[in-house]
């Protein structure tokens, strides 16, 4: 292993993303910031480098503990990153009808009657 690997290889190999272009394609559009900076695709990450990453409309906070560019096995990619993303805070579901929409058949009645835990 070397000292330092690309950004957008890194992601890929700790499957963080799918695929390298789509690792690739998130740094050029600024979605990844290694050490609070916007990150290129080809910026070297070194261990104990913050890199955070949006996906989905939020931040992940990754930590890289060892530099690999190969895509491995899930242990040792876990091994690789250290994930301090705080959890997601849970929003509570609301049931709601679309206005019009007729009376509930009784499926969604049944559907409905579970989401409010009478069963």
């Amino acid at each position: 292993m070397t000292g330092a690997v690309r950004v957008d290889s890194w992601l890929w190999a700790v499957r963080v993303y799918k695929t390298r272009s789509a690792a690739t394609t998130a740094c050029r559009a600024g979605h990844v910031r290694a050490n609070g900076e916007k990150a290129k695709a080809a910026q070297q990450v070194r261990p104990g480098d913050e890199l955070r990453v949006r996906i989905a409309g939020f931040d992940r906070i990754l930590v890289v503990r060892q530099p690999i560019a190969k895509r491995v096995g899930a242990v040792l990619a876990a091994e690789a990153v250290d994930d301090r993303t705080p959890p997601r805070e849970t929003v509570p579901q609301v049931a709601a009808r679309d206005r019009g929409a007729g009376r509930p058949t009784k499926r969604e009645r049944r559907e409905i009657d579970r989401f409010r835990g009478r069963e």
